[in-house]
């Protein structure tokens, strides 16, 4: 299992942008799939979006199309959430996870139940 670190969460304004990073602090299987996951006060943890170490395709929820975008470093193994337009609903805490998978031109995100890392979370916190 890979240690997952995140970082970059914060306060921001209704129609702000804010962007998360999520790292691996050591070991990270070379094919993996990272994904970024979301959990509001008394709500699910929901999927936001993934990313294959493969080849960089990424999913993205439909929640979010049009305002968050994903990219990585790829000499780091990190994964950036570019969120846009942020909105009230988007307060949470974001989770960034990982899965061993060789995969290519990714179409779905795994499931949340598949992924066997996680990082410990960051608050994003809309509000005027």
């Amino acid at each position: 299992q890979a240690h997952l670190v995140e970082s970059g969460g914060g306060l921001v304004q209704p129609g702000g942008s804010l962007t998360l990073s999520c790292a691996p602090s050591g070991w990270i299987a070379e094919f993996h799939v990272m994904a970024w996951f979301r959990q509001a006060p008394g709500k699910e943890r929901e999927g936001v979006g993934c990313v294959a170490s493969s080849d960089g395709s990424t999913v993205l929820h439909d929640s979010v199309k049009g305002r968050f975008t994903l990219s990585r470093d790829i000499a780091k193994n990190t994964v950036f959430l570019h969120m846009n337009n942020l909105e009230l609903d988007d307060t949470a805490v974001y989770y960034c996870a990982a899965k061993p998978w060789r995969v290519w031109s990714l179409v779905r995100c795994p499931s949340k139940a598949d992924y066997d890392s996680w990082g410990q979370g960051t608050q994003v916190t809309v509000s005027s």
